[in-house]
């Protein structure tokens, strides 16, 4: 029996890729930033860390909810789309009366038809984080209606 070639994909079988962009703040545990499978990007949680010295961001939720959206979008682009793509996200808090502060901040990332999305009060973060975001997102072009 004949085995394909590494580089001939057997039928019906999905590419699944690891996504990850020196932007992105490098894995706290044992963890890909993203993967890829098929059309579906699944994006890891993001906390509010600095990329360049790991560390979280100093300010509170709204500049650690700001840095894990900007660590989202290091993803997104390496995968070759953008905010437009996701379709589900969720928001963990370690507060959910931070939860206004994050919409007003969530609203600049997503200002037209936002994803699909919830949103949950955990007992703690990572890192004594804030926040942590993770997203699920389409790869190709996205047609609305």
């Amino acid at each position: 029996m004949s085995h394909p070639s590494a580089s001939t994909p057997a039928p019906g079988s999905v590419l699944r890729r690891v996504i990850t962009s020196p932007e992105f703040p490098a894995p706290i545990a044992p963890y890909s930033p993203a993967i890829q499978a098929g059309q579906t990007l699944y994006i890891s949680g993001q906390l509010g860390v600095n990329p360049a010295t790991g560390e979280l961001v100093e300010g509170g939720v709204a500049k650690e909810a700001e840095q894990a959206l900007i660590n989202l979008g290091a993803l997104l682009r390496v995968a070759g789309v953008d905010y437009a793509n996701v379709v589900k996200v969720t928001v963990l808090l370690a507060d959910i009366n931070d939860f206004q502060t994050v919409n007003q901040i969530y609203a600049k990332y997503f200002p037209r038809d936002p994803p699909a999305r919830v949103a949950y009060q955990v007992g703690a973060l990572p890192k004594g984080g804030r926040i942590e975001i993770e997203a699920t997102a389409v790869v190709g072009n996205i047609r609305t209606e």
